[in-house]
């Protein structure tokens, strides 16, 4: 069973074409990306799936069937806007949200408590959330959509106002989670989080699938004809490098059309150039998302 089945779903508003027939599957225990810049159709999408919003056409499926009122409490939905009772300290908050979800007391307690803890919160416990810095809310947030322990996680934006050492924890998480079998819906516009986290993702742009599938296999056909090269000397100038440039502690060497990389290594070992680094290079996501969105733009 899939989680997560989007079959060829259509919304409008008035005029305006916020998703163009899109589908995806989510499979059971990964870490999926739904990408997009803003405005291209993302929490629409989310929104769709969680029946907050019907589709104009088309179909989801959400653990195995159309969405219920029982299911909804094996689902963790956070927004990317804050939903927290403001004047509510802390723990109450966190406690109260989790029983609405059917966790008994005695053990919402425990797992708030616990979650307090591994996120540097539990001296802080009794604070109103208005009163806690706009990091902190974001982690009481987090702490609030995985109480009830979900079988479905959607987070949309998890990491804004998060400084790198709270990314790390909420990475940690995320990888945790997915590993007792957790199925993670991402939804971000940062693309160096989707790249460390996710298994597969789809990008939405103006509403459209621009680029789906495995991260590994998209990145190797955007990789072009380029290959990072380390040596323990210099470098010597080949017949076929168009260009090089400073990579990190490497030379990246864009090739020109119809040059084979590995002849281009065989060469630099006949002339007893001793190699320490040489592979393709690789493309980000981001280089792929910018390039992806440009060119549906142009």
């Amino acid at each position: 069973m899939q989680p997560v089945l989007v079959s060829h779903i259509v919304k409008s508003f008035g005029n305006t074409t916020a998703v163009a027939d899109v589908s995806f599957a989510v499979e059971r225990g990964e870490i999926f990306g739904l990408l997009g810049p803003n405005g291209a159709g993302k929490t629409t999408t989310i929104r769709i799936m969680l029946d907050l919003f019907k589709p104009d056409s088309g179909s989801v499926s959400i653990l195995g069937s159309p969405m219920s009122e029982e299911k909804k409490a094996h689902i963790g939905y956070m927004p990317e806007e804050r939903g927290l009772y403001q004047d509510v300290p802390l723990e109450q908050c966190l406690v109260y949200l989790a029983a609405l979800k059917g966790v008994p007391a005695p053990e919402a307690r425990r797992r708030v408590s616990n979650y307090l803890e591994r996120f540097e919160l539990a001296a802080h416990r009794k604070k109103r959330i208005k009163d806690l810095s706009k990091g902190m809310q974001q982690k009481a947030q987090i702490i609030s959509t995985i109480a009830h322990d979900p079988e479905l996680l959607v987070v949309d934006e998890p990491f804004a106002a998060l400084d790198p050492v709270n990314t790390q924890m909420v990475v940690e998480l995320l990888h945790d989670l997915c590993a007792k079998g957790t199925t993670v819906i991402l939804c971000t516009h940062q693309m160096h989080h989707a790249e460390e986290l996710c298994h597969r993702i789809v990008l939405i742009d103006r509403g459209c699938i621009v680029l789906q599938g495995a991260l590994d296999a998209i990145r190797h056909q955007y990789a072009g004809n380029a290959v990072l090269v380390r040596a323990a000397g210099s470098l010597p100038a080949l017949e076929g490098v168009e260009s090089a440039t400073q990579h990190n502690d490497s030379m990246r060497w864009t090739l020109s059309a119809g040059t084979n990389p590995q002849e281009v290594l065989k060469t630099l070992v006949a002339r007893d150039v001793v190699v320490e680094r040489f592979e393709l290079a690789m493309p980000t996501l981001e280089e792929i998302f910018v390039r992806v969105v440009r060119e549906g733009g142009a």
